[in-house]
Protein backbone atom coordinates (compact mmCIF):
# COMPACT_ATOMS: atom_id res chain seq x y z
CA UNK A 1 0.00 0.00 0.00
CA UNK A 2 1.22 3.33 -0.99
CA UNK A 3 2.27 5.91 1.73
CA UNK A 4 1.47 9.81 1.94
CA UNK A 5 3.77 11.84 2.62
CA UNK A 6 4.61 15.84 1.92
CA UNK A 7 7.15 17.41 -0.49
CA UNK A 8 10.05 19.52 0.86
CA UNK A 9 10.25 23.01 0.00
CA UNK A 10 11.39 26.78 0.28
CA UNK A 11 9.45 29.83 0.52
CA UNK A 12 11.11 33.33 -0.93
CA UNK A 13 9.68 36.34 0.59
CA UNK A 14 11.31 39.48 -0.25
CA UNK A 15 10.49 42.05 1.91
CA UNK A 16 11.30 46.19 2.19
CA UNK A 17 11.59 48.38 5.35
CA UNK A 18 8.25 49.15 4.44
CA UNK A 19 6.31 45.80 5.50
CA UNK A 20 5.22 45.76 1.83
CA UNK A 21 5.95 42.10 0.12
CA UNK A 22 6.90 41.19 -3.45
CA UNK A 23 4.16 39.35 -4.97
CA UNK A 24 4.27 37.89 -7.96
CA UNK A 25 0.57 36.84 -10.19
CA UNK A 26 1.10 33.12 -11.10
CA UNK A 27 0.82 32.48 -15.18
CA UNK A 28 -1.59 29.49 -15.04
CA UNK A 29 -3.80 31.16 -12.87
CA UNK A 30 -4.50 34.63 -13.96
CA UNK A 31 -5.39 36.55 -10.69
CA UNK A 32 -3.45 33.82 -8.18
CA UNK A 33 -0.54 35.80 -6.84
CA UNK A 34 1.82 33.83 -4.29
CA UNK A 35 5.73 33.84 -3.40
CA UNK A 36 8.36 32.19 -4.96
CA UNK A 37 8.83 28.78 -3.76
CA UNK A 38 9.76 25.30 -5.05
CA UNK A 39 10.58 21.82 -4.43
CA UNK A 40 14.34 20.90 -2.13
CA UNK A 41 16.57 18.95 -5.11
CA UNK A 42 18.09 15.72 -2.98
CA UNK A 43 20.87 16.65 -0.48
CA UNK A 44 19.83 20.53 -1.23
CA UNK A 45 20.18 22.38 2.36
CA UNK A 46 17.15 24.96 2.53
CA UNK A 47 19.21 28.21 1.97
CA UNK A 48 20.58 27.11 -0.58
CA UNK A 49 17.11 26.04 -2.20
CA UNK A 50 15.53 29.34 -1.31
CA UNK A 51 18.31 31.28 -3.37
CA UNK A 52 17.64 28.87 -6.07
CA UNK A 53 14.30 29.21 -6.54
CA UNK A 54 14.60 32.73 -6.39
CA UNK A 55 17.20 33.19 -9.00
CA UNK A 56 15.38 30.56 -11.38
CA UNK A 57 11.83 32.59 -11.04
CA UNK A 58 12.62 36.34 -10.21
CA UNK A 59 16.21 36.19 -11.59
CA UNK A 60 17.09 37.98 -8.01
CA UNK A 61 20.18 37.11 -6.27
CA UNK A 62 23.11 38.17 -3.90
CA UNK A 63 23.55 40.91 -6.41
CA UNK A 64 20.00 42.71 -5.44
CA UNK A 65 18.96 40.94 -2.14
CA UNK A 66 20.44 39.89 0.84
CA UNK A 67 19.32 36.84 3.07
CA UNK A 68 17.54 38.02 6.65
CA UNK A 69 16.41 35.32 8.32
CA UNK A 70 14.49 32.26 8.34
CA UNK A 71 10.98 31.93 9.81
CA UNK A 72 12.07 29.14 12.73
CA UNK A 73 9.71 26.05 12.00
CA UNK A 74 8.21 24.14 8.95
CA UNK A 75 5.15 25.37 7.47
CA UNK A 76 2.71 22.45 5.86
CA UNK A 77 -0.45 22.50 4.09
CA UNK A 78 -2.32 20.09 1.78
CA UNK A 79 -2.89 20.20 -1.98
CA UNK A 80 -6.75 19.59 -3.09
CA UNK A 81 -7.00 15.61 -4.08
CA UNK A 82 -7.04 16.64 -7.23
CA UNK A 83 -2.93 17.70 -7.06
CA UNK A 84 -2.43 14.75 -5.21
CA UNK A 85 0.75 13.16 -7.39
CA UNK A 86 1.94 9.59 -6.94
CA UNK A 87 5.93 8.81 -7.25
CA UNK A 88 7.55 5.88 -6.26
CA UNK A 89 4.62 4.07 -4.94
CA UNK A 90 3.99 6.83 -2.73
CA UNK A 91 1.51 10.05 -2.80
CA UNK A 92 2.52 13.21 -2.03
CA UNK A 93 -0.24 15.01 -0.72
CA UNK A 94 1.16 18.41 -0.10
CA UNK A 95 4.15 20.68 1.20
CA UNK A 96 6.13 21.28 4.04
CA UNK A 97 8.33 24.19 3.61
CA UNK A 98 10.78 26.31 5.24
CA UNK A 99 10.50 30.15 4.63
CA UNK A 100 13.12 32.76 3.79
CA UNK A 101 13.16 36.57 4.47
CA UNK A 102 15.01 38.48 1.63
CA UNK A 103 15.43 42.34 1.81
CA UNK A 104 16.50 44.59 -1.25
CA UNK A 105 19.98 45.95 -1.03
CA UNK A 106 18.74 49.06 -2.48
CA UNK A 107 15.68 50.64 -3.85
CA UNK A 108 16.06 49.80 -7.59
CA UNK A 109 15.69 46.07 -7.49
CA UNK A 110 13.22 45.29 -10.17
CA UNK A 111 12.35 41.40 -10.40
CA UNK A 112 12.07 40.10 -13.88
CA UNK A 113 9.40 37.11 -13.60
CA UNK A 114 10.32 33.44 -15.83
CA UNK A 115 7.34 33.64 -17.80
CA UNK A 116 7.11 30.16 -16.88
CA UNK A 117 5.57 29.77 -13.46
CA UNK A 118 5.09 33.84 -12.81
CA UNK A 119 4.53 36.62 -15.47
CA UNK A 120 4.34 40.12 -12.76
CA UNK A 121 4.99 41.23 -10.05
CA UNK A 122 4.12 44.14 -7.34
CA UNK A 123 4.89 44.70 -3.79
CA UNK A 124 1.88 44.30 -1.57
CA UNK A 125 1.06 44.10 1.81
CA UNK A 126 0.96 40.85 3.34
CA UNK A 127 -2.94 40.93 3.66
CA UNK A 128 -3.20 41.60 0.30
CA UNK A 129 -1.25 38.52 -0.82
CA UNK A 130 -3.05 36.56 2.00
CA UNK A 131 -6.23 37.58 0.25
CA UNK A 132 -4.89 36.80 -3.33
CA UNK A 133 -3.44 33.24 -2.82
CA UNK A 134 -4.99 30.11 -3.77
CA UNK A 135 -7.46 29.02 -0.65
CA UNK A 136 -5.58 25.76 -0.02
CA UNK A 137 -1.85 27.58 0.52
CA UNK A 138 -3.90 30.57 2.21
CA UNK A 139 -3.19 28.90 6.23
CA UNK A 140 0.20 28.65 5.67
CA UNK A 141 0.44 32.47 4.53
CA UNK A 142 -1.20 33.60 7.12
CA UNK A 143 0.72 31.71 9.70
CA UNK A 144 3.73 33.19 8.42
CA UNK A 145 2.94 36.59 7.44
CA UNK A 146 -0.29 37.22 9.48
CA UNK A 147 -0.13 40.11 11.79
CA UNK A 148 2.70 42.04 9.52
CA UNK A 149 2.11 45.38 8.36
Amino acid sequence: MAGQHFRAGVVAVVERGDGTVLAFERADAPGQWQLPQGGLLAGEEPADGAWRELGEETGLGPEQVGLDREYDEWVAYEWPRRLWVERGGDIRVGQTQRWFFFQPLDDTVVAVPDGEEFVDSRWVTSEWLIAQVWGFRRAAYERVLGGRP
